[in-house]
């Protein structure tokens, strides 16, 4: 049995991870508009940029951040494990690479969180 014929489950954790990746791509460019506007009010409106600041102090503003640099960390770490499956002459173990990705995706969101808090 090869390789690309013993991942076809959908419930394989490198499908998981392939999904994660993608969203988390998706997520990031949807949230790049957004955070376009925020930087053009402070050019053109500095007293509506102030009162969007005072809203951001909120916890519910601390989770969604946390849950964006979540995001990005996973994005990250999926693309160099992506770049290591590809340019590495070895075969790399990929459950465990996309494993650690998301975990130390998880440990830098929360090191963000902690110190946001």
């Amino acid at each position: 049995m090869t390789t690309a014929r013993a991942i076809t489950s959908r419930a394989h954790p490198l499908w998981l991870a392939f999904v994660l990746h993608r969203v988390s791509g998706v997520a990031l460019a949807l949230f790049l508009p957004v955070h376009f506007w925020v930087l053009a009010m402070a050019m053109t409106d500095p007293a509506k940029l102030d009162g969007f600041l005072q809203m951001t102090g909120s916890g519910v503003v601390k989770l969604a951040e946390f849950g964006l640099v979540f995001l990005l960390a996973v994005h990250m770490f999926g693309g160099l494990r992506l770049m290591a499956m590809e340019w590495l002459p070895w075969t790399p173990p990929q459950k465990t690479l996309a494993a650690g990705a998301t975990a130390v995706s998880f440990l830098v969101a929360g090191l963000f969180l902690l110190e946001a808090v």
